[in-house]
């Protein structure tokens, strides 16, 4: 087996652990059982999410029997770690649904093949629903010191503002008795969560201990950060989903191909399963041929093809470089093409009418209509790749693409587009 804390530490993911040595030593005889849980706090996972699921994935292909845990109970509750309010709390269908799409996410990264390392996909609403109040109180309760809770930064944070709810004060009992559970049911010695799970993971240790006189582990990943001080896995339309539906696989694709030089090679260590060899090469890359992008083409590529399959990665390739006149726009399908022109300035008309250059300046590719014409005089307008020479064309019924969509484009490397809605 490889040695992952190695492996995690040169890929700069390694935040804290209980006890490194014991956990090396652990780790060293024999495979272990290591854990990670989700809650359902939206309909998908974000990017912040997949930082951490790859961590269990990498523990996997080390050798080790994964366990993905999606929050059934604990997403009915709410988890007040990073968060100054008191969190909303959702109905029990709307958190079942939930549950039932991210179980769907997060089977993608683990392999169930029968073996040592098969992994285990569980919902901790399974032990958690029957368990009355008092079992709960008097079987696990009773090992949570009240001063040792109040202490914890999650709940520290909270008092010192606008206050905490017993329901969320009591989130770090429920996770730490997941562990326990876990580690009952399968002898699992190992949490992994984000670097805000902290205090969380470390009460299951210590329920543990407590309980069966165990010695278990925790380690938890680093908090994913950007070069530019922005935060890491938002847009200006939001968070990076995993989930097509909320985040369309040309926007995840660009996500990727657009980061920053000072970023792409962390990214590649965290986002990647390319080894140490390649990585070195592309920083090189980076370094000597800074506008070929190479680094952040390979992360584009890698990570959209594993969260979104190679035959999508396929069309939002082509998708690119059709824009740029590089490649067909009529073989594009109307998904792909609709969710590329979701993403550049773009405008959307009951009808056609409009001259090409009115259409530029609305799409918001050009500050004017002046502008506009400007761009067309200069040679520098383009209507689905073609040149526009003509100030007055106006777009025919033959020009629209799946019958609705226009492609703009002004320069080499500036896109519009138009979405004709009664067309």
């Amino acid at each position: 087996m490889t040695d992952i804390l190695d492996e995690l530490e040169w890929r700069d993911v390694l935040a804290q652990t209980t006890d490194a040595d014991a956990l090396r030593a652990a780790l060293a005889e024999g495979p272990i059982t290591v854990y990670i849980g989700f809650d359902p706090t939206a309909p998908s996972l974000h990017l912040g999410n997949l930082a951490t699921l790859l961590i269990l994935t990498r523990f996997q292909r080390a050798g080790h029997r994964p366990i993905g845990l999606v929050g059934g109970a604990t997403g009915l509750i709410g988890d007040p770690s990073g968060r100054s309010t008191e969190r909303a709390l959702n109905s029990s269908d709307l958190v079942a649904e939930w549950v039932a799409r991210i179980r769907v996410q997060v089977e993608k990264f683990l392999s169930f093949e029968p073996g040592p390392t098969s992994a285990e996909l569980v919902s901790n609403l399974d032990w958690t629903a029957g368990l009355s109040a008092i079992d709960f109180l008097r079987g696990v309760g009773k090992h949570f010191p009240i001063n040792r809770m109040l202490a914890r930064e999650s709940v520290s944070a909270r008092l010192a503002g606008e206050g905490l709810s017993y329901t969320e004060f009591s989130y770090q009992i429920l996770q730490a008795n997941d562990y326990l559970e876990l580690y009952r049911r399968f002898g699992c010695a190992l949490q992994v969560g984000g670097s805000d799970q902290w205090g969380n993971i470390t009460a299951g240790v210590d329920l543990i201990r407590r309980v069966e006189g165990a010695h278990v582990h925790a380690l938890t990943g680093k908090l994913i950060t950007k070069a530019d001080g922005t935060k890491f896995g938002k847009t200006a339309g939001g968070a990076v989903w995993l989930d097509p539906e909320l985040t369309s696989p040309y926007a995840f694709y660009q996500f990727w191909l657009n980061a920053d030089d000072r970023d792409v090679v962390r990214f590649l260590k965290v986002f990647t399963f390319r080894g140490r060899e390649e990585i070195e090469a592309l920083e090189k890359a980076v370094a000597d041929r800074p506008a070929a992008r190479e680094a952040q083409r390979t992360l584009a590529e890698d990570v959209t093809a594993m969260v979104h399959g190679a035959d999508e990665l396929a069309r939002v390739v082509a998708a690119s470089k059709a824009l740029f006149g590089q490649g067909s726009l009529s073989e594009l399908d109307e998904r792909t093409l609709g969710s590329a022109l979701a993403e550049v300035p773009h405008a959307t008309v009951p009808a056609l009418g409009a001259a090409y250059v009115d259409l530029l300046a609305e799409s918001g590719l050009v500050e004017s209509k002046s502008a506009a014409r400007r761009a067309v005089k200069e040679g520098g307008a383009y209507l689905n790749n073609t040149k526009v020479t003509d100030e007055a064309y106006v777009p025919a019924g033959d020009d629209l693409l799946h019958g609705r969509y226009l492609v703009l484009r002004r320069g080499k490397r500036s896109i519009g587009g138009v979405e004709v809605t009664g067309a």
